[in-house]
């Protein structure tokens, strides 16, 4: 696509909608103000995208909001969860309670070691979760998720070159609530939620209580004993307790707990060497249709019997345990029409996962991952939203501290071939045959000052403009060992220590064609910090791997539209934008004999444009539909690493198209209470999971579909129902790691058809 023949076509399309957006306006304010309370109109939604309340309508960003109706319905209780819920949004991974691979128009990173930070930002109750150990800790007992796409430099900081997404918990309330959620569903799946609060001292003290407890049997089944697999056995708890003193002070302290003892994800094994030559593909590996023939094997002469996605064979079954503590301390202080904000926290996390990695029951490769970080932040702000200026000024710091204690066994199968009686332990490391254990230290200081105005020129047109800069100090001590003093990939010690800085900033420009259309235009620059890798390091080549990598960089341009037309029946937010990149952080594997060996460098340049659609709407009374339809071209222009020549090649976890349908009626009942069916439907285009494109690294086109048949009663009480996920049962893949050295390939699918019952109340 020729981008500026895209670009012409796209400004054409918004001003269509704007000059649409004027004329209804003014058939709107003659509807009838009744429609507002007959289920006919759209539900008001408030963000905080901007640091402040703003209806959603009015905020000059791409930003998807899911109401806590919508949380329930929908079944969020994880990131993972909005996958291809919001244009352009990907979000998945093969681990099972750390390191979502999060993705916001194409820009995102597939490492998983603990040292990188992701593209886009998460934010719960307005603390940065720095670590991708701590990202699952508060899903539950929500209030709103929001969801930015694009650069988020200003006002987020560094690490939102892709997005942001905001979580927020119901608050605490002077009058008494509870609410009381249960479901059962298939592979004996049960999630508790339950939560109280209320008053302590009226108008002044109010505390809320809030757990959940989720755990299923696990879906996939070991062949080798007949154990299920993937199981679910995950835990959260959150005390908060909301003081008002007076009109101008509010302070939130919150305190949450977060514990998995799930089973870590067993992946399916898809073998690569062929062992006769019908079995042989043209690139020397196993042909498709082959791998689970008998004809194909890894390196051990393992060949998985069964296709299944669902059935592996194992001799590892791992936990992955994650504990995470977290305390915060939100205060507001208003001075008039000035606020100062300060956002204390303190975050703790730990997590030790055994995990099977050859999928296979040889000892070929085993993983143990222990991990430990905690963080301390603190974020001051001085805002005013009175007047013609809304602005903001504020600082921030953090420090993260990061330790690794990490684990490779490699081909213990091979050891008895090697044991003498000098060699007691097998260990032979020309072979490849050894235990590696991986230790380093990571301690990152991180200073910002930001600030953003916006300023109405008129009484239509605001202009926008901030700036931020930010700087990482880190110091990075690096240590490779080998249990018995055997050595497979001598690493001498490496310690150093950098600052990587840069600004990043915003303008922007707003006009309100009508009361009921905007259309906005904004420039925006983000950058992500460069940093150390975090995965084991090959002996031979430990400098270019351990050197430190640069500041990710993107000049991010943005046209969008946004309408509430035909009095509030319909919200129609549309979006084009056009992305540089340079310095792109990209994550690759390299094969080198028998290792397959992590790369994590800089890419020299890409370029990512496309265009959104979002549309709520409701044609006739108590129907609404949701729709949201993304294009997107996401390529690297210039991508030399030591795994290849990537330049021209799409980028991961980047479809071409993706699309979602929603829909949910209300039909109302003779006793005041209804019945309400809901269906979601999603479709994405082929994606890749590695820079390479190659072809058996991609999962194709995928649909699915989602369904719920709840009864309300009519005084909003009570709720009960049915549910389904992945109604068409469709496999698809999560992730597929290459582990070529050693003659596979690990496959983490999605769930299959899942289904169950639910009840809730609420007081």
């Amino acid at each position: 696509m020729n981008p500026k023949r895209y670009w012409l076509s796209s400004g054409c399309g918004l001003a269509i909608v704007a000059a649409l957006g004027g004329a209804s306006g003014a058939w709107a304010q003659t509807a009838a103000p009744a429609a507002e309370q007959d289920g006919s109109t759209i539900e008001e939604v408030v963000v905080t995208a901007q640091k402040r309340s703003e209806n959603l309508h009015d905020v000059p960003v791409a930003v998807t909001a899911f109401t806590a109706a919508a949380i329930a319905d929908k079944r969020i209780e994880r990131l993972s969860d909005l996958n291809n819920m919001a244009p352009n949004v990907r979000i998945s991974g093969g681990d099972a309670a750390a390191n979502p691979k999060m993705f916001i128009r194409g820009v995102g990173l597939s490492d998983f070691n603990p040292t990188s930070a992701s593209a886009v930002g998460v934010y719960a109750d307005g603390v940065y979760i720095g670590s991708p150990f701590a990202t699952l800790g508060s899903f539950f007992d929500l209030g709103q998720i929001e969801v930015l796409r694009g650069p988020q430099g200003t006002l987020y900081g560094r690490n939102t070159t892709g997005g942001a997404i905001s979580v927020t918990s119901n608050k605490p309330t002077m009058t008494p609530t509870a609410d009381v959620g249960l479901e059962y569903g298939r592979f004996n799946s049960v999630v508790a939620n339950a939560a109280v609060g209320g008053p302590i001292i009226a108008e002044k003290l109010a505390f809320r209580l809030a757990g959940q407890y989720i755990t299923d049997d696990g879906n996939t089944v070991n062949e080798v004993n007949g154990h299920r697999l993937n199981d679910a056995d995950r835990g959260a708890f959150r005390a908060s307790v909301l003081f008002t003193p007076d009109e101008d002070d509010e302070a939130l302290l919150e305190f949450n707990r977060y514990a998995n003892r799930g089973g870590t994800r067993q992946a399916k094994s898809r073998p690569l060497f062929p062992a006769t030559a019908q079995a042989t593909g043209s690139d020397g590996l196993c042909a498709p249709g082959y791998y689970y023939s008998g004809q194909c094997t890894d390196i051990a002469g393992f060949s998985e019997p069964s296709s299944d996605p669902f059935k592996v064979s194992s001799n590892v079954e791992g936990k992955d345990r994650v504990d995470y503590w977290s305390t915060s301390l939100n205060y507001t202080h208003h001075f008039g029409d000035i606020s100062l904000v300060s956002i204390s926290a303190f975050q703790n996390v730990h997590r030790n996962a055994v995990e099977n990695s050859d999928a296979n029951p040889l000892d070929v490769l085993a993983n143990h991952f222990v991990g430990y970080q905690k963080e301390y932040s603190q974020e001051l702000r001085l805002q005013s939203d009175a007047g013609p200026a809304k602005w903001v000024v504020g600082a921030f710091y953090m420090r993260d501290e990061l330790k690794n204690n990490s684990t490779f066994d490699i081909l213990r199968v091979f050891r008895p071939f090697f044991v003498s009686p000098s060699n007691p332990n097998g260990a032979s490391p020309d072979d490849s045959v050894v235990f590696l254990r991986y230790r380093y230290n990571q301690t990152t200081d991180t200073y910002a000052l930001f600030g953003q105005l916006d300023y109405s020129l008129t009484d239509r047109l605001t202009a926008t403009v901030g700036l931020r800069y930010s700087a990482d100090h880190k110091t990075f001590r690096y240590a490779e060992t080998a249990e018995d003093a055997f050595s497979l990939l001598p690493v001498p010690r490496y310690d150093q220590a950098k600052t990587f800085g840069d600004f990043s900033g915003r303008l922007g420009l707003k006009y309100d064609v009508s009361d009921n259309t905007n259309v906005y235009a904004s420039y925006n620059r983000g950058f992500k910090s460069g940093g150390f890798f975090g995965g084991q390091a090959d002996g031979d080549f430990y400098k270019e791997q351990l050197a430190p990598f640069d500041n990710e960089t993107v000049d991010a341009f943005e046209v969008g539209s946004k309408s509430n037309l035909f009095s509030r029946r319909l919200r129609l937010s549309l979006s084009a934008f056009y992305y540089d990149y340079k310095d792109l952080q990209a994550f690759s594997f390299v094969v080198r004999g028998a290792r397959t060996v992590q790369i994590l460098d800089n890419a020299g340049s890409a370029k990512v444009y496309g265009a959104e659609a979002e549309i709520t709407a409701t044609p006739i009374r108590n129907l609404q539909i949701d729709a949201g339809l993304a294009f997107l071209h996401a390529k690297y222009e210039d991508y030399v690493s030591a795994g290849g020549d990537y330049t021209g090649n799409q980028m991961p976890e980047s479809p071409r198209f993706n699309m979602s349908l929603s829909a949910k009626y209300r039909i109302e009942l003779a006793s005041g209470a209804s019945i309400e069916p809901s269906l979601d439907a999603s479709y994405r285009t082929k994606i890749y999971f590695d820079p390479s494109q190659t072809k058996r690294l991609s999962d194709p086109s995928l649909f699915q579909l989602n369904g719920q048949l709840a009864w309300r009663s009519s005084d909003q009480k009570y709720e009960a129902g049915l549910w389904a996920k992945n109604l068409t049962d469709k496999t698809s893949l999560l992730e597929v790691t290459p582990v070529g050295g050693l003659g596979y390939d690990l496959l983490s699918y999605a769930p299959p058809r899942t289904y169950g019952l639910f009840v809730r109340y609420h007081f």
